[in-house]
């Protein structure tokens, strides 16, 4: 699938590896003699003596699709392996095929849903996954497979099995739009592709149920949310993106649960955008964000 308006000889690569002269050098060199037209460029070292260094280049090429292959393969080669990289091409015109999973609050599957359909995402959704029915009519209003899962302490490890069938090798990347439920370092291992997540603000001070109500008791003058990478130490991943907005005393507890749904949804689908541009490099327990 391309978008209507997408180039598919526009491509993207993305690099880390260790800081060292010539990295620019190699990898224009490269993309110029193999017929590449560099049309973007960003990168960012932490350290030039010893530090690591991140490059994202977007450039065109004509009859891309039929050369990648061969040219990973030269890259890897005479590029790659010489610099010590991890690096990836993709396909700029080819959206991220996603899954998302989602509890009982809709605001952030609808937002991405709405987005997507109108093109404002470079995302293709084949799937939601929920742990509950209630959102069942309004995904499939917008032409997507709802699979309902039920999770209970008892089921979870089933539960889990299940949605891998679903999921493994079938997508790029699996957004949990509000999921209520602690995936499993099993499942992330197993799952192999990268996984967003989304909370709000007042971790770890308010977990639990009622966080908004606690947040009100206390008379929080910032409401804001994390779009994040999930791994198995919970909302402790690679933070994509953050934002916030102010509040008084004058909102309800009510009120201050919209104001977060609102920031919510803007900040999971920022993430989301970035990652399906690749503009997004993990260094560890943090991200580089071009």
């Amino acid at each position: 699938m391309t978008r209507p308006n997408s180039t598919p000889d526009i491509g993207r690569l993305l690099v880390s590896c260790p800081d060292q002269p010539g990295i620019i050098a190699a990898v224009s060199r490269f993309l110029y003699e193999h017929g590449a037209n560099i049309i973007e460029s960003d990168q960012y070292s932490t350290d030039p003596e010893g530090g690591a260094f991140f490059l994202r280049t977007v450039f065109h090429r004509a009859g891309l699709s039929a050369m990648r292959l061969d040219l990973e393969r030269r890259f890897a080669a005479e590029v790659g392996m010489p610099f010590g990289m991890d690096w990836s091409f993709t396909a700029a015109g080819v959206p991220k095929r996603a899954a998302i999973m989602v509890s009982r609050y809709d605001h952030c599957l609808l937002d991405l849903l709405w987005r997507a359909r109108r093109d404002e995402l470079d995302l293709d959704v084949g799937l939601v996954i929920s742990n509950h029915a209630d959102l069942a009519e309004a995904v499939r209003a917008f032409g997507v497979t709802y699979v309902h899962i039920p999770v209970t302490a008892d089921t979870k490890q089933e539960a889990e099995r299940r949605q891998l069938e679903l999921l493994t090798g079938n997508f790029d990347l699996v957004v949990m739009a509000r999921y209520m439920q602690i995936l499993s370092a099993a499942f992330l291992a197993a799952v192999a592709v990268p996984v967003i997540n989304i909370h709000h603000s007042f971790l770890p001070a308010f977990a639990g149920a009622a966080p908004h109500e606690r947040a009100h008791e206390r008379g929080v003058k910032l409401v804001g949310a994390t779009a994040h990478y999930a791994t198995e130490d919970l909302d402790q991943g690679p933070i994509i993106e953050q934002d916030v907005v102010r509040v008084t005393h004058r909102l309800s507890a009510a009120e201050l649960e919209r104001r977060g749904a609102d920031v919510e949804r803007t900040v999971l689908a920022r993430a989301v955008q970035w990652h399906c541009e690749d503009r997004v490099v993990r260094d560890g327990a943090r991200t580089v964000v071009f």
